[in-house]
């Protein structure tokens, strides 16, 4: 098993360097990128807090699937990433850096849920454009952001924040992560978060 050390200052680092080269050598996603501008940094207020039970919720994925939170129950940790929006800056370099990490969710046996407010067309076309991520993608546009709201992410903009939900097997929420809307997700932060699971 690989450590954690290593997902440390160096691989952060990496990811950092590699997610902008996966994103740069996309020409077809770079030309459709829409740049919101600035955005207040956090337009919402928690309904959940670590301790809970996660709200189950079942939604349509890329995939064709409907996925269930509940359907992971007793078998594995979840990591529920919640982003604003398809075809933005942030959100495009953030999901497909996943993909360079995918060996951190396995040693943790931890599966990934990508849930963003767009529809399926939308993220369809959005995804085939960053390439194939190892993750399922979840439409969660109608109704509208319900499963944002559940979990008190949902903006005033109809966006949803953008915020990352670690959930253990027993449907327990671990710990939560908001970060500002206009940078990625702190990598350090969400291992050390990944390693507690593991732990449980």
């Amino acid at each position: 098993m690989r450590t954690y050390l290593k997902w440390n200052g160096i691989l952060v680092f990496s990811l950092f360097i590699m997610v902008n080269l996966v994103f740069a050598q996309s020409e077809e996603l770079k030309n459709n990128i829409y740049n919101p501008g600035k955005l207040k940094p956090r337009d919402s207020v928690l309904k959940v807090k670590a301790g809970q039970p996660a709200p189950d919720f079942a939604l349509p994925a890329v995939s064709g699937k409907k996925i269930t939170l509940s359907q992971y129950r007793g078998k594995r940790n979840v990591v529920i990433s919640f982003v604003p929006a398809a075809f933005t800056p942030v959100c495009s370099g953030q999901w497909p850096g996943y993909n360079i990490v995918k060996d951190m969710f396995d040693e943790t046996d931890a599966v990934l849920l990508g849930v963003s407010v767009d529809n399926i067309p939308t993220l369809y076309a959005w995804t085939r454009q960053m390439g194939k991520l190892w993750f399922e993608v979840l439409s969660d546009f109608w109704p509208h952001g319900s499963v944002a709201d559940k979990y008190g992410v949902l903006r005033s903009d109809g966006l949803s924040e953008r915020a990352l939900f670690f959930i253990d097997k027993e449907g327990i929420i671990s710990a939560i992560l908001v970060m500002d809307i206009n940078r990625s997700p702190d990598l350090e932060a969400c291992a050390t978060e990944l390693k507690k699971l593991n732990k449980k």
